[in-house]
């Protein structure tokens, strides 16, 4: 399974740390936002990489060449930065199958490997993580509603009033089908051609969707004090992973 990982963005939000860096070369606990996420992917056993690249993109191509791991990269061009479901949809002539994406922004430590295992035991054209954020904050991600039963109908970005506090996170698994929906996907107000809209039709449509609830943290670095917050966490995330007890020795075959 491939995964695409959006890295096109300038992040005006994280300057001065983004002026002479993209914003995914941002470095948290002394490795970039990229290289986390890199990692994150060869832990559920990703088998390449498309990166979807944009300002200064030399940095990030000049930095990790054809291969990270022993893992191919692949690299397409944003030229115009024009929403998510734009970026996504410059790696489409390198995906055939069903894939993994994930925006290389966000620093996570959960349970990625249950999106891939949920979307292949459902065969589902879309899964993706959520989680609960404090209703203040929910308007700064693609928000999903729900009815009584706590099943999405619809997903929104960036709302002005958003329906819930339940957030889509920047971890998704999709089939081919996601490209069609974002080539219908019409401008936001913001001008952008937003992925939760491209989601959206997909749920419209009758698509099956999963939605899996994030077991961990994660954090997105929009801002120099994100990358604070994060600075501070990954270490306790260290060290309790690195107190968890080994599995005792069995006799087993």
């Amino acid at each position: 399974m491939k995964a695409v990982v959006l890295a096109a963005g300038e992040g005006t939000r994280l300057r001065p740390l983004t002026e002479d860096k993209p914003k995914v070369l941002v470095e948290v606990d002394g490795k970039p936002l990229i290289e986390d996420v890199f990692d994150n992917l060869l832990d559920i056993g990703i088998d390449g990489f498309v990166v979807v690249v944009g300002y200064k993109k030399e940095k990030i191509m000049e930095r990790y060449g054809d291969e990270y791991r022993g893992r191919p990269i692949t690299y397409a061009h944003q030229r115009e930065q024009l929403g998510l479901a734009h970026a996504l949809l410059q790696a489409e002539p390198h995906i055939d199958d069903d894939f993994v994406l994930m925006l290389g922004d966000n620093v996570f430590r959960g349970n990625l490997g249950d999106v891939v295992n949920r979307q292949q035991e459902d065969r589902a054209d879309a899964a993706f993580l959520v989680e609960e954020v404090p209703m203040e904050d929910a308007s700064r991600y693609g928000v999903c509603d729900t009815n009584e039963y706590g099943e999405i109908q619809r997903v929104v970005e960036k709302p002005d009033d958003p329906p819930s506090n339940l957030v889509m996170t920047g971890f998704y698994t999709f089939t081919p089908a996601i490209f069609h929906a974002c080539h219908l996907v019409q401008p936001s107000d913001r001008g952008e051609y937003e992925l939760p809209d491209a989601i959206d039709l997909l749920i419209q449509s009758g698509r099956t969707i999963d939605a899996i609830r994030l077991d961990g943290w994660r954090i997105d670095v929009g801002f120099p004090e994100d990358r604070d917050r994060a600075e501070d966490r990954l270490p306790e995330a260290q060290l309790q992973t690195a107190s968890e007890p080994e599995p005792e020795a069995t006799n087993e075959p």
